[in-house]
């Protein structure tokens, strides 16, 4: 009981931390270690004949070193109950990306009244897509459907993780996530090596996913738009990230999706919606609103899931 105890006061203690101080640029991030382990495979590996393989064993020991040596670093410290507690906020603090990606898609709807090249230059600190001639709209729509894809990678996933497997499983989801956002692209660098990496991303957003899209519909009182979000969802390119942008899509009655540039290629992406209508900085602060109350709801779950298992 009393480390089921421990881990509920981690995990409220480092939701309050990221709610309160976002991505700390001072401080050392476990995500940019992450980065620089997989860079160092990815630059030896990534050549030559075997690069699917390569890269399946790529992720599969760095995926399966995080979650032993997070496990055997906690194991040891739950016999020091109060250090067992610190080290564990600060894990899930870290693991946590709600407050920053809420100003940062803030930051682009101000940028955007002052000219679309500030709006654009704002939006590629969030998005992969290429954003040099992307319209003042598309630059808007770029920033809420990356805010609602964050909404499920950066806050509900890591929490349902933790809820599941604690800091081992936050951790190690960290580190999946980080490693289909670094070599999971379909273009002809990352086609071959980092198909593991993205299939196994596509593995552990399946639920959480879905679980964000019912949570944005429940706080937002518009469960009547879970057929829109199965309809739309599943019509994604990607079979995960449909889901939120479908349920922000549905709320805001607005359209995502559309073609997008990456690396210089045209992905033909199907949209999301019909109305395309213009935005307004009242959707930036609906949407942010949603978030808000996902990320209090899904916390208010994973403690739960936390003493049931308990």
């Amino acid at each position: 009981m009393a480390q089921t105890i421990s881990k509920i006061i981690a995990v409220v203690a480092g939701w309050i931390l990221d709610r309160l101080l976002g991505d700390p640029t001072c401080l050392p991030h476990p995500v940019v270690g992450f980065g620089k382990a997989i860079s160092f495979f990815e630059k030896r590996l990534n050549r030559g004949k075997g690069r699917r393989i390569k890269g399946a064993f790529t992720a599969f020991i760095l995926i399966i070193t995080t979650f032993v040596a997070s496990y055997m670093i906690l194991s040891w410290l739950s016999v020091y109950p109060y250090v067992y507690i610190v080290v564990s906020t600060i894990i899930v603090f870290f693991c946590l990306a709600g407050k920053t990606l809420e100003k940062e898609v803030t930051e682009t709807f101000k940028a955007c009244e002052k000219s679309l090249e500030d709006g654009r230059k704002q939006v590629a600190r969030i998005v992969g897509r290429d954003t040099k001639s992307l319209s003042d709209q598309e630059v808007k729509a770029a920033a809420l459907e990356t805010l609602s894809e964050n909404l499920s990678d950066g806050v509900i996933a890591p929490l349902f993780w933790y809820a599941v497997l604690g800091v081992p499983g936050i951790l190690t989801y960290k580190m999946i996530n980080t490693l289909d956002s670094m070599i999971g692209y379909r273009n002809e660098r990352y086609l071959q090596f980092g198909t593991f990496a993205a299939r196994i991303d596509d593995i552990a957003n399946y639920i959480p996913a879905r679980l964000t899209a019912f949570i944005m519909l429940l706080v937002s009182g518009r469960l009547n738009l879970t057929g829109f979000v199965m309809k739309y969802g599943r019509a994604h390119l990607s079979p995960n990230s449909g889901y939120p942008e479908a349920a922000l899509a549905g709320i805001l009655n607005c359209r995502f999706g559309g073609p997008h540039d990456y690396f210089g290629q045209t992905v033909y992406k199907p949209y999301i919606g019909k109305n395309e209508r213009a935005f307004t900085f009242n959707d930036v602060k609906s949407a942010v609103w949603i978030n808000r109350k996902s990320e209090f709801l899904m916390l208010l779950i994973t403690t739960s899931i936390i003493l049931l298992i308990g």
